[in-house]
């Protein structure tokens, strides 16, 4: 059976199809638009519809609307509460409601009636629980709201749901760190993750305050009250520069969000018992949230969906679909669902753009050597990430052994010198240079502690506080990147490469290889690799 998901209502416009139980193509809408997240989060927009994902996933699997046998749409207008007075909720409720007409116009072909509600949380759990590599877990999803709640804990056993716990708006731990995000000068249901890196240059000195103002319930939920965020620090305009004052507060947010997302953990694992926890929602991109959870937690092993905003429950409301019409979902296999080209059609590309190339007989030592020699690598490969992360597949490389390299590259991408840029290293040498975190790590969505030995040998990956956001490489997964670490560990002695996203800031990830030839053009990178071919920056 064919099933489409489709995510729109808020921000991350998404497509996904799951054919038979797997998941066969996954995009986000930004990918194909070029439009950072698809478009904003306001009301106005949620009409705005993933079509050209939506027709990539069709076209990627050979299959016309009328194929499909029913498509998710990953928000229920009919849950929604229309007394909260919420600003424009009755606008974005009215296009929610009319979306099986807006997909039938957008999808030539598509009966408006295949087109099914699948609550907002209830998308995310799926996205998590049905695609780990589990029969039985909790699952535990975090964000800033979905129709009425803005939290789900429960437990996926034989596929089935049960929801154990849901919070009701407004309280929103999503929407607390929204908040602080646009109060430091950052974006909002965008920039989160920069907050995130700035606790790290801050002590948590507001922690009691924050203690009094967000607290658990004892029933699986919490309450947060309206914070005076100017009480703590002042308001920063955007591109104003932070302060020891902001980076304190962005501390004191994070190390609650910390410790709530703890008490809501072991909640959650007392009601289940289960081993397992998947994890979904834009909080579980918190990626060091999720090794303390690991770390001080009852739970085993976390597994946390790639693709975890909102984007993911285009994916999740599929599965849910194919399990509710009796297809068992298979687990996710890896990140890589995006759009991928051949050799000739890369080719062509090059050719057209009339920059000269070579194919060289070993592309790993070619890569390996440019990386050894100090040189930044565009790498183009495969099909491309789902999600946020760059895995591999869509990348920047370069030598980790020189703490410059930190500052290049976010000076090669515009963006904050604070960002950190992370690892990617073999998984079977991971543990002797990182600890805490678990390992395999595939989809960079936890930091580990860089061991003491080894922080002075690839300082431009370790972060202030001394961990790293690590991507473990696998020879069976990834069998050419594995080879280029292994190469270059050959020349320089480091198992190790810098990764960061194919892209400058304010700018989706690279999808195309236009896009690739685009970056590389107006950006300081030393070599573009695209598929077997390899770019050179002239002289």
């Amino acid at each position: 059976m064919r099933f489409l998901g489709i995510n729109a209502v808020f921000h991350d416009p998404a497509a996904a199809l799951v054919v038979d139980g797997e998941v066969v193509a996954a995009a986000e809408e930004e990918r194909f638009s070029r439009r950072k997240h698809g478009k904003r989060p306001v009301p106005f927009s949620a009409w705005e519809l993933p079509e050209q994902a939506a027709a990539w996933c069709l076209a990627e699997a050979g299959l016309r609307p009328e194929d499909l046998d029913a498509v998710a749409y990953s928000y229920d207008p009919s849950l929604v509460r229309r007394e909260t007075g919420a600003p424009w909720e009755d606008l974005r409720t009215t296009y929610a409601t009319r979306a099986p007409s807006f997909l039938a116009t957008a999808l030539p072909g598509l009966d408006p009636a295949q087109v099914r509600f699948v609550p907002h949380h209830v998308a995310h759990a799926a996205s998590a629980g049905l695609a780990a590599p589990y029969e039985d877990c909790a699952v535990l999803v975090c964000d800033g709201r979905g129709e009425a709640v803005s939290h789900l804990a429960g437990h996926y056993r034989g596929g089935e749901l049960t929801t154990l716990a849901a919070q009701e708006l407004p309280h929103s731990l999503g929407l607390m760190y929204e908040e602080v995000t646009e109060h430091l000068g950052f974006m909002r249901s965008s920039d989160e993750y920069k907050v995130m890196a700035l606790a790290s240059y801050g002590a948590p000195r507001h922690l009691d305050a924050m203690r009094e103002l967000v607290t658990t319930t004892g029933d699986g939920g919490f309450t947060v009250e309206r914070v005076d965020w100017s009480g703590f620090a002042k308001r920063l305009g955007r591109g104003e520069t932070w302060t020891a004052d902001h980076a304190d507060l962005a501390a004191s947010v994070q190390t609650r969000l910390e410790e709530v997302l703890l008490e809501l953990a072991f909640w959650l694992h007392d009601r289940t018992g289960a081993r397992c926890l998947a994890m979904a929602g834009g909080v579980a991109l918190n990626c060091v949230a999720n090794t303390r959870l690991l770390a001080e937690g009852p739970f085993e092993e976390i597994w946390v969906q790639p693709a975890a905003g909102d984007s993911g429950t285009a994916l999740g409301g599929a599965l849910h679909l194919s399990q509710e019409f009796g297809e068992p979902a298979a687990p996710m296999r890896g990140a890589d669902l995006g759009r991928g080209w051949t050799e000739g059609e890369l080719a062509a590309w090059l050719d057209v753009a009339r920059v000269p190339y070579t194919r060289p007989e070993n592309l790993a030592g070619e890569v390996a050597r440019a990386l050894a020699d100090d040189r930044i690598v565009a790498w183009f490969q495969g099909r491309s990430e789902y999600g946020p992360r760059a895995l591999g597949r869509r990348s920047l490389l370069a030598h980790p052994g020189h703490a410059r390299n930190a500052e290049r590259l976010n000076e090669v991408k515009g963006r904050e010198q604070f960002r950190p840029i992370a690892p990617m290293v073999l998984e079977s040498r991971a543990h002797e240079i990182f600890g805490r975190g678990p390992v395999p790590s595939p989809y960079m969505l936890f930091v580990h502690d860089v061991r003491p030995g080894w922080r002075e040998r690839i300082p431009a990956v370790v972060h202030v506080d001394g961990t790293a956001r690590i991507q473990t490489v696998s020879r069976e997964h990834d069998p050419l990147m594995a080879e280029v670490i292994e190469r270059f560990e050959g020349l320089s002695g480091l198992p190790v490469v810098v990764n960061t996203s194919l892209n400058t800031a304010g700018r989706p990830m690279v999808d195309s290889p236009r896009d690739a030839l685009e970056c590389f053009g107006s950006s300081p990178v030393d070599v573009l690799v695209l598929g077997p071919f390899v770019v050179r920056r002239a002289a």
